[in-house]
């Protein structure tokens, strides 16, 4: 689940996204100030749009919103306020987190790719990385599945060159981290400073 909202670009509208919908099957319906956003083969909830999104809940933010149990629920309770009553699945665990690179495989169709099982503390990752400096033995940094990168992107379950991917392995000029070096490379961790699984702020 991710929330976002900016009232300058787009208006007082709350954006909770829950799943992928695919754009030829999604449908909607408005309640008042809410519209569910579904797909309509399987009626599965995709997300909703909490109009007049001030009057229901304080945010204080532009862009992404920090997901918090009191944020979930002041969405459920706007939503049912609306007619809309769903209870909403939220992973409110970190989503940048320090790996650890266990093991680092060639990608076997594609020369500049390698695969990579990182250890994120909670569980361990297949993660296909194009960075030239990965190495196993490395402390890294790991945008989870969920996680919204300063670009914008969502990071998803992907297959590349058909080889499964959860997650991503990030440069300090992907994480928006400043002097961030232009050359290619994934930022990698002083390793006495950091532990497997914690929060990477």
């Amino acid at each position: 689940m991710n929330v976002f909202y900016n009232r300058e670009g787009i208006g007082d509208t709350l954006m909770i996204v829950l799943k992928d919908v695919d754009r030829e099957k999604f449908q909607f319906e408005r309640k008042r100030d809410a519209v569910r956003i579904f797909d309509g083969e399987t009626n599965v909830t995709g997300g909703f749009n909490l109009f007049h999104a001030s009057k229901y809940i304080d945010i204080d933010a532009n862009g992404k919103v920090e997901l918090t149990e009191q944020l979930v629920k002041n969405i459920e309770k706007a939503l049912a306020e609306n007619g809309m009553e769903e209870k909403l699945e939220a992973d409110l665990s970190p989503k940048f987190v320090v790996g650890f690179v266990k093991q680092k495989e060639k990608h076997p169709n594609a020369d500049k790719l390698s695969v990579c099982l990182v250890d994120v503390g909670s569980e361990e990752l297949q993660i296909v990385c194009g960075a030239p400096n990965v190495e196993a033995g490395q402390k890294v940094v790991v945008a989870k599945v969920g996680a919204v990168m300063p670009s914008g992107m969502v990071i998803k379950d992907a297959e590349l060159r058909g080889v499964a991917s959860s997650g991503m392995i990030c440069s300090a000029r992907e994480l928006g981290l400043p002097n961030a070096p232009e050359k290619k490379g994934i930022l990698v961790l002083e390793d006495d400073q950091y532990e497997t699984g914690q929060a990477f702020a």
